[in-house]
């Protein structure tokens, strides 16, 4: 992995990440194209510079997490699915993370659900959390496990699911990111290391700055975000998710010649 590439990823990462279109699955196909998917360090790179992205959320929620220990307690209950699903999962999660298919058929998948969510929830002006709907989030994210599905999205719809409004489901998937990216990242650094690898110079720059521009743009993104999705809904994704999945269909079936894929 190369500068551009890292900061092309980081990008990628910015933005996509706390939207419902699948940083991972958006990162894997990049990376593919860059001929660096199988790579360990691209493996460990794409889940670290998320460190980045969640310390956006701590910047413009600051205040939020002075409110009490309630908030604690139900991100801890909702991270729980995630911790023992990920265990259990992690070898069949990384045979999946070079896969540009799984990704694509998660997109269309993922797609038209999203253009039928706010027709089956609307939009509920519900913004208490109770335990018991945390948890049901908490089971919700696990499904982005799958390479294409997006965090945010499982998450959010979700939180929709449990009649809560589009933005407080959005803003709990954005809490809940930072005590799942955290572990992803540790237990990912120690399975790196596990491994016999060790980071170059070169390679701890890299990640370096992936974190700074992947924590720039995600201030952009998640700003953006909130302000489109209480007006307008998830439909846009949506059609995204769909168009995104084809073209990866048809590039990988169709045109091989043209892709590294």
């Amino acid at each position: 992995m190369n500068t551009l590439q890292a900061i092309i990823l980081a990008i990628i990462e910015g933005i996509t990440e706390f939207l419902p279109v699948s940083s991972t699955g958006h990162m894997i196909i990049a990376s593919s194209f860059f001929g660096i998917a199988g790579d360990d360090f691209t493996k460990l790179f794409t889940i670290v510079i998320q460190l980045g992205t969640i310390l956006s959320v701590v910047v413009l929620y600051f205040k939020r997490f002075f409110q009490s220990m309630d908030f604690y307690f139900k991100l801890f209950v909702a991270f729980i699915p995630a911790v023992v699903f990920g265990l259990l999962l992690n070898d069949f999660i990384d045979s999946m993370l070079e896969s540009p298919i799984v990704v694509a058929i998660s997109l269309i998948i993922g797609g038209i659900l999203l253009l039928k969510v706010d027709e089956w929830f609307g939009n509920s002006e519900n913004t208490e959390i109770s335990y018991l709907t945390a948890l049901k989030i908490g089971f919700f994210q696990c499904l982005a496990m799958i390479p294409g599905v997006s965090r945010s999205g499982a998450s959010i719809v979700g939180g929709m699911s449990q009649k809560l409004s589009r933005t407080t489901a959005a803003e709990f998937s954005f809490f809940l990111a930072i005590p799942t990216m955290l572990g992803a990242t540790v237990k990912k650094l120690y399975d790196y290391y596990k491994a016999g690898f060790e980071l170059t110079q070169d390679q701890t720059n890299l990640l370096i700055i992936g974190n700074i521009v992947g924590f720039v743009v995600a201030l952009i993104a998640i700003k953006s975000f909130i302000g489109y999705l209480t007006k307008h809904g998830f439909k846009i994704f949506g059609y995204y998710r769909i168009l995104a999945g084809l073209a990866i269909l048809i590039i990988h079936f169709f045109i091989k010649e043209l892709t590294i894929i």
